[in-house]
């Protein structure tokens, strides 16, 4: 089924599940986060980012139900510009809010994006070439549901919090 991205739909699933979201990210660039961007790497202060703040209150909201949020991003370094804008500004609120980030340093991503929720609810994220988000589908094949629970744990497996990597990064900088 085919899913307008952030439409009332697309929300309803992060409002809705019942223990468990978990987000695999595989590109090196996102662009839902132009102006936050720009500023960062321009070193100018960090803009009104309206768009954060409801998800940092959505992983509140979560955490606060008891449910757990988590996200591996298969990243590569050099780090690309919105890699190092992640990192440095979109990251960390979100740590703070409750979501547990963890990074893997690793080529290629095993597959494309998606959220998995409850181990059971498989919605498969596409984008454009210049990361722009362009649809969302919710699977409903079991075989790939089992997939994405396996690449999942694989990922969880392989990847590292996101305070350690920064760690990481910072000692060899």
């Amino acid at each position: 089924m085919i899913i307008t991205p952030r439409s009332p739909e697309y929300w309803r699933l992060f409002d809705g599940f019942g223990h468990s979201a978990f987000r695999l990210e595989a590109r090196q660039v996102y662009e839902d986060e132009a102006e936050p961007l720009r500023c960062f790497l321009a070193d100018e202060p960090k803009p009104p980012m309206p768009g954060k703040e409801r998800w940092v209150s959505r992983v509140m909201a979560a955490r606060a139900a008891g449910k757990v949020m988590v996200r591996v991003h298969y990243i590569r370094e050099p780090l690309t510009p919105y890699l190092r804008y992640e990192f440095g500004w979109s990251y960390p609120p979100n740590v703070e809010a409750g979501e547990d980030i963890r990074i893997v340093n690793s080529e290629p991503a095993p597959g494309r994006d998606f959220w998995l929720f409850d181990s059971r609810f498989l919605l498969w994220l596409d984008y454009d070439s210049e990361g722009r988000m362009t649809g969302a589908e919710l699977e409903d094949d079991p075989a790939e549901i089992v997939r994405a629970n396996y690449i999942r744990d694989a990922a969880m497996h392989a990847a590292v919090l996101f305070a350690e990597y920064q760690r990481e990064i910072t000692a060899t900088a």
